[in-house]
This record gives C-alpha cells, sequence and structure tokens, in this order.
C-alpha cells in the first residue's frame, strides 16, 4: 500500500548565499524557468506549424526579509551600482516539516542583484519593516 505524503510547507525554508547561511528572509518569489518557443511553417505544408525549443529564460527572484543593522545585502547592491557586479552562487534550500533538515535545494549560479525596494515606513503600523531585493542569476539547478 503506497502511503500518501503530505507536501512540504512554504515557510520551512533557508536561503544560503556564498555558503552562509541567510536566516532574515521572510518570503522567496518568482523561482522559475521558461523555455521559449520558436515556431515556424514547413515548407509544401502551408497548414502545419512546428515548434522549437528557443531561448532559455530563468525568472528574477525576490527575497523579503527584515530590515537590520546588517549591511552586507545592501554593499553586494551598491557594488553592482558602482559597475562591479560580484555574482553569487545562491541556494534556496526547502526543509522538512520539523525545519531542520534539509529536502530540496534550488542553486542560483552566479546571481546578482538587480533590483532594491526599501521597507514601507507607517506610523500607524506594527507590522515589520520589509525590504526587497530582487536577483537575477546565469542558470538554475534543483538538488
Amino acid at each position: 500500500m503506497t502511503q500518501i505524503q503530505d507536501p512540504f510547507r512554504s515557510y520551512n525554508f533557508k536561503i544560503v548565499i556564498q555558503g552562509v547561511v541567510e536566516g532574515h528572509f521572510t518570503q522567496c518569489s518568482g523561482l522559475g524557468v521558461r523555455l521559449g518557443v520558436i515556431r515556424y511553417r514547413e515548407g509544401g505544408n502551408g497548414q502545419l506549424t512546428r515548434a522549437l525549443p528557443g531561448r532559455v529564460e530563468y525568472a528574477d527572484v525576490e527575497l523579503k526579509y527584515g530590515l537590520t543593522q546588517s549591511h552586507e545585502l545592501w554593499d553586494w547592491l551598491m557594488s553592482a551600482v558602482r559597475g562591479e557586479v560580484v555574482r553569487k552562487n545562491v541556494s534556496i534550500l526547502m526543509l522538512d516539516p520539523q525545519g531542520t533538515a534539509e529536502v530540496m535545494r534550488w542553486n542560483l549560479l552566479n546571481a546578482w542583484p538587480s533590483q532594491w525596494r526599501g521597507a514601507l515606513l507607517d506610523a500607524m503600523s506594527q507590522d515589520a519593516a520589509l525590504e526587497h531585493l530582487t536577483l537575477v542569476y546565469d542558470s538554475l539547478e534543483r538538488a
């Protein structure tokens, strides 16, 4: 008899940047890959359209994290602003239901920050101040 397995919980994850666990991320979104399609008509058969695989595009990944006094992510972004892009390998780790063991990993190879948005500042709110950092990368692996 096959045992039914529950899906992983989306809140059990860690982000590792260049081998260092960054534990203050609250959300990671946008992870994806798209294989473009090149459509063409075959000669002699004007009614039939064929498709070939085209360019591979990786979706930008947006990280949300609590505003702290740490300058690491800001300094990484500012180096790119100055034209000195520092590429780092970033891993997104899915953890088991207890939040202790790694069950899945996505590796963003040669990632660098392309966009930053500051925290919403609202005197009437008691929410945590969250910054947004968008990463672009050369390729994606699933381990």
